[in-house]
């Protein structure tokens, strides 16, 4: 589905939390209504990479965010990791796609294999079966063959595997320009409109 209205954005606990939180603030800014969930070492990455408190509590982090980007009253909801009534947990509610960014290798694993042990593959899982977009971006280096033949089971399942790997013909000159340019994939792939870099050929 095309510029969709509903997304499920994971972040779980790799490396590149600039990439899921500046993709959350987007989202947002662009009117979307968006689904947070985050794991526990999600919270342990956030602080050691963006000196970022992300709270335990999922309304306290839900109020956090709502007025740290200006959304709207009802636009983002956060749950916790055990919450199975969350609407996205059931096949008859599920977001129109879903995004994991980053994705630990772990979690990656686990979808791959149809685990659904938490919120977040869960998630996943009804994603993929109702043959929603499930993007996943992978934070590791380098890959292992049992990673490659991960990511490959779920690219044939549909699943879009979109690393985050910075292009370097924009000429950025800071690191939130080589975050924007992942963002900006993201966001392509989603059919979601935005400004944040400019298109190979276009005018500098």
């Amino acid at each position: 589905m095309k510029n969709p209205h509903t997304i499920t954005l994971a972040l779980t606990g790799a490396s590149g939390m600039p990439y899921g939180i500046r993709l959350l603030e987007m989202l947002l800014q662009k009117d979307k209504q968006v689904n947070l969930l985050y794991s526990k070492v999600a919270q342990i990455v956030a602080q050691q990479e963006m000196n970022f408190t992300l709270p335990a509590n999922a309304k306290e982090a839900e109020a956090l965010f709502i007025r740290q980007f200006h959304a709207r009253d009802g636009q983002l909801r956060v749950f916790g990791r055990e919450e199975w009534f969350a609407p996205i947990a059931s096949g008859s509610n599920p977001a129109d796609a879903m995004v994991i960014c980053p994705c630990t290798m772990g979690t990656l694993a686990a979808i791959a294999a149809g685990m659904s042990q938490n919120l977040i593959e869960r998630a996943a899982d009804v994603v993929l079966k109702e043959n929603r977009l499930l993007i996943i971006v992978p934070r590791e280096m380098p890959f292992s063959v049992i990673h490659l033949e991960n990511m490959l089971k779920l690219a044939r399942a549909g699943t879009v595997i979109l690393p985050p790997n910075p292009g370097f013909y924009h000429r950025p000159e800071t690191i939130q320009d080589m975050v924007d340019f992942v963002v900006a994939r993201i966001l392509d792939h989603l059919g979601v409109d935005h400004a944040l870099m400019a298109r190979w050929g276009a005018e500098r």
